[in-house]
This record gives C-alpha cells, structure tokens and sequence, in this order.
C-alpha cells in the first residue's frame, strides 16, 4: 500500500484490506474513507468487512462510494466536510487513489470559491 499524502490531513491510496488496518492505526490514520463502490471488479474485497476491521481497531469509517468519472458536486462536498470533520489523519481510498484525489480537489476549489 503506497499512500500519497494531499495535505496534512488527507492521505490518499489504492485498494486496502482488513489486514492493511493495524499498520495503519499504527501510522497514526484515525480515518479510513472508502471511495469505492462494492462488486466494481472482480475480487474486490468488500466494504462491509473493511469497516467492521476498522471499527474494531478504534478507526472512523465511512463510506462515501463514487463511480469514475461520473464525480458530482454533492459527493465533493460530502468528501470535504468528512475529510473537515472527522478526526485526522484522514485516509481515502479507492482503486487507484486518483478518484480520492480528484474529490479532494473538487472539495477544495469549492471551499476556496473556484467553479
């Protein structure tokens, strides 16, 4: 697992899995964000199983699954206030990473006024 970090409290990542999670409770990650939606591919380990671990081991989990290029204004948002909100550090991840970025993005230039 190779997470980028977007800002101090976003981390950004590919797919993880249960057995990711005590590594990274131990990196300091108070928050895991799935931006993935379940049965995208084959093998894909399921959401559900992801937050249960998470839960047990202390962490905030949500779940806020976005489609590839099909991001809307309301899932940025979503994203953002999450990413505000809930206690940092902050991890997202989605298949690649990039759809956690890309809502990142979206979610600030909203907070800074940008169209």
């Amino acid at each position: 697992m190779d997470a980028r970090k977007i800002t101090d409290r976003l981390s950004v990542t590919g797919q993880i899995t249960a057995a990711d999670l005590p590594a990274l409770a131990a990196q300091g990650y108070r928050t895991i964000i799935c931006n993935r939606p379940d049965g995208e591919e084959p093998g894909q380990p399921p959401v559900a199983g992801i937050e249960a671990a998470a839960r047990k081991l202390g962490l905030q989990f949500r779940n806020l699954p976005v489609i590839p290029g099909l991001i809307k204004d309301p899932d940025a948002r979503s994203f953002g206030q999450m990413v505000q909100d809930l206690p940092g550090p902050v991890l997202a991840y989605c298949r690649s990473g990039a759809r956690c970025g890309a809502l990142w993005a979206m979610a600030a230039a909203k907070m800074t006024g940008a169209n």
